[in-house]
């Protein structure tokens, strides 16, 4: 079975994703990714990610191109989507302080840039669920989640902080799991999907 996973490719770190995919090794499926820059584009797919960038820029692209509600409703059927980073901010239904275009299909509350600014990005080992080898992740002017609704599942933490959850079919990081080489969590969306 060959599953074709879409890459949003307006602006951000699409194509790390597009090579994660390309080198993933998933026992039961073969995926074929697309960039996704129009609706068309969009239609062609059986899942989504959403990669880190600028989460402004990114929510202006999509309304633009004509692709936040063709989005919204695809997420709203129930497509598997992973956002990480700056899509995990476009996904929220609420930012802190900010008004940006989003997507909110997410029940959460972000706060922006909550580790200060790419000076300030590092990288951590995360405990993924009923995995026990540790995951590094790595941290740009990452985002925190700072509240979660009791349907949203929390997969993994830093610090407390929720880094990692999932909410049905969508799946949302604080972190960038396409620049690792580790892939696990490309693997659990895949199985998402």
């Amino acid at each position: 079975m060959t599953v074709t996973v879409g890459v949003l490719a307006l602006q951000g770190g699409f194509q790390r994703h597009c090579d994660a995919l390309a080198h993933l090794d998933h026992p039961s499926r073969r995926v074929s990714s697309r960039l996704v820059r129009t609706p068309e584009d969009l239609a062609g797919v059986d899942s989504l990610i959403i990669p880190g960038g600028e989460s402004t820029t990114i929510g202006m692209l999509l309304e633009r191109f004509g692709l936040m509600e063709p989005l919204r409703g695809r997420i709203r059927s129930g497509m598997p989507v992973m956002g990480t980073c700056a899509g995990t901010i476009l996904l929220a239904q609420t930012i802190e302080g900010s008004e940006q275009p989003r997507i909110g299909t997410l029940p959460i509350t972000v706060q922006r840039n909550a580790y200060g600014r790419q000076v300030a990005s590092f990288e951590a080992d995360l405990r993924l669920p009923e995995d026990e080898l540790p995951f590094r992740a790595v941290f740009i002017r990452a985002p925190v989640i700072t509240r979660v609704p009791s349907d949203v599942t929390v997969l993994a933490t830093f610090e407390d902080n929720p880094v990692m959850i999932r909410r049905e079919s969508i799946l949302a990081l604080t972190f960038h799991p396409e620049l690792t080489g580790d892939q696990r969590i490309h693997r659990l969306f895949l199985a998402m999907s």
